[in-house]
């Protein structure tokens, strides 16, 4: 694949693609950074050497400030509003990186706003640093309201009260509530922290192997359906899981180390990691 855009630097090693996005002077999302991010996630979701996406900015204060305001007053309002059959670019974009077969991060070390929240609220995780990240949704002060998913994504990350407060309220969510709230997976102390445990984090689920990862993540997004039928769907997807080869070298590899042993499943994270690095190997 080429990556080559002009706000947004690639780094791929061992199955982790690390995108920098750098949009001076505050990562406001300009119609460049917009269209690099359409462009890319379209890229980056059916490129099979990419296990895992984590997404970062070069800005140590700012994320994703918010959609370009400039560019959202040139829309066009001479029409009446009308409800459309298919998504927007912006909510495609956002679900790309929801739904891809790959897990995605957005490593959130300072302020992020307006579509910049929503287009992390649309990760499957997001981590954040203690004193520096603070997450704001402006738009209603401002007379509009959250477009690209807001509105859908932070009721189910927060509950239906948080969101209204986040929202309605145009609150400053500081890192320390972001991550009691369920915005944030995690808080950390220092960006040392922040870099070490995301690093680890997405080095650990590139070991394991695509098909898991992939199948896992979509029966995790069928709880959005009624529960009898994400347990269907669960059952179908196991089924599949089990056909794929690297599933029973997997679980034979755990066996020969260790797996259903107490010594064993006392340490079954780290075993986990150790059958990883053994299918990386063969």
């Amino acid at each position: 694949m080429a990556y080559d855009y002009q706000t947004i630097s690639t780094h791929l090693e061992d199955g982790v693609m690390t995108a920098t996005m750098s949009n001076p002077p505050i990562n406001v999302m300009t119609p460049v950074l917009y269209t690099d991010l359409v462009a890319f996630t379209a890229e980056v979701e059916v490129d099979e050497a990419v296990r895992v996406l984590v997404l970062e900015s070069a800005d140590p204060d700012f994320f994703i400030a918010h959609f370009d305001l400039e560019t959202i007053l040139e829309f066009p309002t001479d029409t009446a509003a009308q409800k459309s059959d298919q998504l927007s670019d912006f909510h495609a974009m956002c679900e790309r990186v929801r739904t891809m077969p790959k897990p995605t991060i957005a490593k959130i070390a300072g302020r992020v706003g307006g579509g910049g929240s929503e287009f992390s609220s649309a990760c499957d995780m997001r981590f954040g640093l203690l004193g520096k990240t603070v997450v704001n949704q402006m738009e209603v002060p401002l007379g509009i309201l959250p477009g690209g998913g807001g509105t859908q994504h932070l009721p189910r990350l927060l509950g239906r009260g948080r969101a209204m407060e986040v929202i309605l309220g145009g609150i400053d969510m500081d890192a320390e509530t972001a991550e009691k709230w369920g915005y944030l997976n995690r808080a950390f102390e220092t960006p040392a922290e922040l870099d070490a445990y995301v690093s680890q984090l997405a080095n650990r689920m590139a070991l394991w192997p695509p098909h898991a990862i992939a199948l896992a993540k979509e029966s995790t997004l069928n709880s959005a359906l009624p529960i009898v039928e994400g347990l269907k769907e669960e059952a179908y997807l196991f089924q599949q899981t089990l056909r794929n080869p690297a599933s029973t070298q997997n679980m034979k590899k755990a066996l020969e180390l260790g797996a259903q042993t107490r010594e064993g499943e006392m340490r079954i994270a780290d075993l986990s990691e150790e059958v990883g690095l053994a299918a990386k190997k063969d």
